[in-house]
């Protein structure tokens, strides 16, 4: 029984490991993009309801999404 938790548990730790290290990466990511941009994308998205920069957006944090859980993957 020992050695079947010792086989199970070590890829459910890393699937945890690597799921909070892609999160972390990707808020990273989408922190620097924020800071690049000359306007504020909260502002723009929340209270002048710019729907276009929110897919643009959407689209960006999904590809930022693919590139990560590929770099992860290997």
């Amino acid at each position: 029984m020992e050695e079947w938790i010792a086989n199970h548990a070590k890829p459910v730790i890393d699937s945890v490991f690597y799921s909070i290290l892609g999160a972390v990466v990707l808020v990273l990511a989408f922190r620097v993009i924020q800071k690049m941009l000359p306007f504020s994308i909260t502002k723009e998205i929340a209270e002048d309801q710019n729907t276009g920069l929110g897919v643009i957006v959407a689209a960006i944090i999904l590809g930022l999404s693919m590139i990560i859980s590929a770099a992860i993957r290997g």
